[in-house]
């Protein structure tokens, strides 16, 4: 609920804003998918993972309905 009150407020007026901060959550659940399972260790079978999650559920999280990319940069 607390990013999808961002996304709201913040998206009326400054909406380019908030793409680096939902990719970058986006990259912070990569990481606990990665340290919580083992056969997810690798970055590129994490990402993989977690785009066939983003595109079968997309309602799960609040961010995935603008972005479903994780930020690698962080």
């Amino acid at each position: 609920p607390i990013v999808a009150g961002w996304m709201q407020y913040y998206g009326r007026f400054y909406r380019s804003a908030l793409y680096p901060l939902l990719m970058r959550i986006n990259a912070y659940l990569v990481r606990w998918l990665r340290n919580k399972y083992r056969r997810f260790r690798a970055m590129r079978k994490a990402i993989a993972a977690f785009q066939r999650a983003a595109k079968r559920r997309p309602g799960m999280f609040a961010q995935w309905r603008w972005t479903s990319s994780p930020s690698l940069a962080w």
